[in-house]
């Protein structure tokens, strides 16, 4: 469990640094159906791509954790998780976006359950390492 949570975890660093680059460095041409949004949404996807490049740094500390650091964990996968939630209210309110959204939105509400159960074995695991050593 430990190897595919620090492996999960650092596919998601990844990702999000190499998403937030890419909005970053092309504005509304990385957004499906906004490239004649205008300065303002052009303005705010490049600092939301920097935001996310932020954010996968985040994931790629944890990674690099030895043990890794459960807690963290749970705290990035709730911030997936909330992201995917925001989509579903725009969804509410707006109604259905582009097709690669969807597909976007199913990742982030279906991965963080995945970290949250990955996490918590993690943490028994080093428990039950904990209490196997006998002390001193």
């Amino acid at each position: 469990m430990s190897r595919a949570l620090r492996v999960l975890t650092q596919l998601m660093g990844w990702a999000c640094v190499a998403i937030g680059l890419l909005h970053l460095t092309l504005g509304n041409a990385a957004i499906p159906g906004a490239g004649s949004a205008g300065a303002t949404v052009d303005s705010w996807g490049r600092f939301m791509g920097a935001v996310f490049v932020g954010y996968g740094l985040a994931w790629l500390w944890a990674a690099r954790q030895r043990p890794l650091p459960a807690p963290a964990v749970r705290w990035l996968a709730g911030v997936f998780l909330l992201g995917g939630m925001g989509r579903v209210l725009s969804l509410a309110v707006h109604g259905w976006p582009q097709w690669f959204q969807v597909a976007l939105a199913a990742l982030e509400l279906g991965m963080p359950p995945v970290f949250f159960w990955l996490a918590d074995a993690e943490e028994r695991e080093l428990r039950s390492d904990a209490e196997a050593v006998p002390a001193g």
